[in-house]
């Protein structure tokens, strides 16, 4: 990701709410603040119907990460 915001390519990486603690702990340990987005866990033995609305879902707030630093 940091190689992509250098580029100029905005970027949000999304993960399930489980990994939120350790995502910030690594981003901080790298001096990084992406933008995150963060769903409901487990997401594994979902069925295609519940991932398509987890997506819908987060669809709004990752567009708004991804935007954000455009704004300014």
């Amino acid at each position: 990701m940091a190689d992509l915001e250098a580029r100029g390519v905005p970027s949000v990486f999304v993960a399930t709410v489980e990994f939120e603690d350790g995502a910030n702990a690594q981003a901080r340990a790298l001096g990084a603040d992406p933008p995150a987005v963060y769903v409901a866990h487990p997401i594994q033995d979902r069925t295609d119907d519940e991932m398509r609305k987890l997506a819908d879902d987060a669809a709004e707030r990752v567009v708004k990460a991804l935007l954000s630093d455009t704004d300014e």
